[in-house]
């Protein structure tokens, strides 16, 4: 009985490894904090751009990005306003390598599907190259999507700033997504893709 114990325990133990093992993080490089346009001049350049080259978005710009989307400023709080503080969104990463939740006060990525579902939002042509897509999610029907807006408009003025393309799109099929993305209790609110123009 008492081998068989053991034998069980050692069993466990080993499952546990395997699946602690199979959970990719990755660390983002500290985002840069200063620099860029001057925010009128941001504002100024912001705009939607329907063409993305296949370059891929390095780790430094990723961390940038959604330090300016989601991330931790000052104070423990978020580089937007949230609604009667309640901070109901979450941030995803869709690239080649699969879906990654953003953790924004580690400033890491926890991969959280590991199969490639940016074919799921190139309904339109101009996706076909596009490196990465941000997806906005929030149980809150209410406030979440507000929430979403602050931080694409934040990303937004990021990209003008980096010289980067972005557009914000709700032209996908939400339900496939969020069954891709193993959504139990959030819902998708929109996407935002970004990525290099063609040189």
């Amino acid at each position: 009985m008492l081998k068989k114990l053991c034998l069980l325990l050692v069993g466990l133990t080993g499952l546990a490894a395997a699946a602690h093992a199979g959970e990719a993080i990755k660390q983002l490089p500290v985002p840069a904090k200063e620099g860029g346009l001057p925010l009128m001049e941001a504002i100024t350049e912001r705009k939607t751009t329907r063409e993305f080259s296949a370059k891929a978005i390095d780790n430094q710009t990723l961390s940038e990005i959604l330090y300016a989307a989601w991330g931790i400023s000052h104070d423990d709080k978020h580089t937007i306003p949230t609604s009667q503080n309640k901070q109901n969104l979450n941030v995803y990463v869709a690239d080649a390598g699969g879906v990654w939740l953003y953790d924004p006060s580690q400033n890491q990525l926890k991969q959280v599907k590991t199969e490639d579902i940016r074919p799921l939002f190139a309904t339109q042509d101009f996706m076909k190259d596009a490196p990465l897509t941000l997806i906005f999610t929030g149980t809150d029907a209410k406030n979440s999507p507000l929430h979403a807006g602050s931080a694409y408009q934040n990303v937004g003025l990021y990209a003008a700033s980096r010289g980067l393309n972005n557009v914000v799109r709700a032209y996908f099929d939400h339900k496939a997504v969020a069954e891709a993305m193993g959504l139990a209790e959030d819902e998708v609110i929109v996407s935002q893709t970004v990525g290099w123009p063609y040189m």
